[in-house]
């Protein structure tokens, strides 16, 4: 029971210095990148590229960096099993849906036009 606490305590220490690694990586790109302002645009994106790279790594070996990591590796397993629709299903299940938007349209004015009607008519604002 001890030896999980101190384990478990090692690992949050380790993950609090891997992401203070990381946000010294950031840090540095930013400052990297006014310090070095001069240089060709292409040269400090293959710098940024780089430093991204390397505090990718970084964060991918703390226990959050692991979970995010199995949460997208499970959600392409998942997507791999998405049955998408044919061509012909998109274009009529979109006109359906034009359809339907068009009819409550048709009955939505019409009961608002009814309504502005009979309040007109109560108020006697209407003739």
């Amino acid at each position: 029971m001890v030896l999980k606490v101190i384990e478990g305590q090692r690992n949050i220490t380790s993950d609090w210095i891997k992401w203070l690694i990381v946000i010294f990586l950031l840090v540095s790109g930013v400052v990297a990148n006014y310090y070095y302002s001069y240089q060709p645009w292409p040269l400090r994106l293959l710098g940024w590229l780089f430093l991204l790279g390397i505090a990718t790594v970084v964060a991918l070996q703390t226990s959050q960096g692991k979970h995010a990591l199995h949460f997208a590796r499970e959600s392409r397993a998942e997507l791999r099993k998405v049955v998408w629709p044919t061509y012909q299903e998109t274009v009529q299940t979109t006109l359906f849906v034009a359809a339907m938007v068009l009819v409550l349209g048709l009955i939505l004015w019409g009961v608002d036009s009814i309504l502005m009607w009979l309040i007109g008519w109560l108020t006697g604002q209407r003739g």
